[in-house]
């Protein structure tokens, strides 16, 4: 039977086409826009977090595409209890070199069309390789070297400011280049704890020398770089690309060496 593959977490969507599977595609989430080309025809469910139950039921998914950080536990449970449930794909990458895995696993779900005399699905290992390829490429690349290592605030939020525990996928992509991220915590394997809200008068935000808003969830723009600085006077505040440093998946490639970038200005 050939799947039905509904991706309800951007990063993967992403990887689905990248590995040239886009016409198994039969349901998204509003926040899966990349590639936008190719993704006009494939039915929104929502978001990552109030997914459209009744609608995803309807277009008849054999498989659900989930992470851990991304979705919600009981979305998960109530496609469970579906009277014909899919299969739910878990993934959960909690750093930049478990791409490779993850690629591995995408491959090991879709890489063949079992039940018919084709075999393996035209082009999808050959892609998975090229990208497994890319990515290691990547990842010997990116290193702290000689680089002196950075405290950095990873913000992802306001009202209240909110970051990433240290073992978040961000965390641990800013990690390959020794910038060490503040607070020093472990969030765990799942639930709030691993973005966690900031007080504003906490002492050790006196140590950060770097201050990263992201893009992404919440757009921070220049207008809040000042805000930033009072919140951490010793640091140097900039703005960063959220997709770069937080997607997963064939984003990681270009995501890595943007990673380089950000390290190399830090030094001008």
């Amino acid at each position: 039977m050939t799947p039905r593959i509904a991706s309800l977490v951007p990063s993967l969507t992403e990887l689905v086409v990248e590995l040239g599977l886009r016409e198994l595609l039969v349901a998204r989430t509003g926040f899966c826009i990349h590639p936008a080309g190719l993704l006009r025809d494939v039915p929104k469910v929502g978001g990552t977090k109030d997914v459209n139950l009744a609608k995803l039921e309807r277009l008849a998914p054999t498989h659900v595409l989930v992470n851990v950080d991304e979705n919600r536990l009981e979305t998960v449970d109530a496609i469970r209890a579906w009277s014909s449930p899919p299969q739910i794909v878990v993934t959960h990458p909690g750093g930049p070199e478990d791409n490779l895995a993850l690629v591995a696993q995408m491959l090991a779900h879709f890489g063949t069309d079992v039940g018919t005399s084709v075999g393996t699905r035209a082009g999808v290992a050959e892609r998975a390789a090229t990208l497994t390829q890319a990515l290691q490429h990547e990842l010997d690349q990116t290193q702290p070297d000689d680089r002196p290592p950075q405290r950095v605030l990873y913000l992802i939020w306001r009202d209240p400011w909110m970051t990433v525990a240290r073992d978040t996928y961000i965390a641990r992509m800013l990690a390959r280049i020794g910038w060490h991220t503040l607070p020093d915590l472990r969030g765990g394997e799942s639930g709030a704890a691993r973005y966690p809200a900031l007080q504003g008068d906490e002492p050790w935000l006196a140590e950060v020398q770097q201050v990263l808003l992201s893009s992404e969830p919440y757009r921070f723009t220049a207008q809040h770089l000042e805000a930033a600085r009072r919140l951490c006077p010793n640091a140097q505040a900039r703005l960063v690309d959220g997709e770069m440093l937080s997607w997963y998946g064939p984003r990681a490639v270009p995501g890595l060496r943007y990673l380089r970038e950000i390290a190399a200005e830090a030094l001008e």
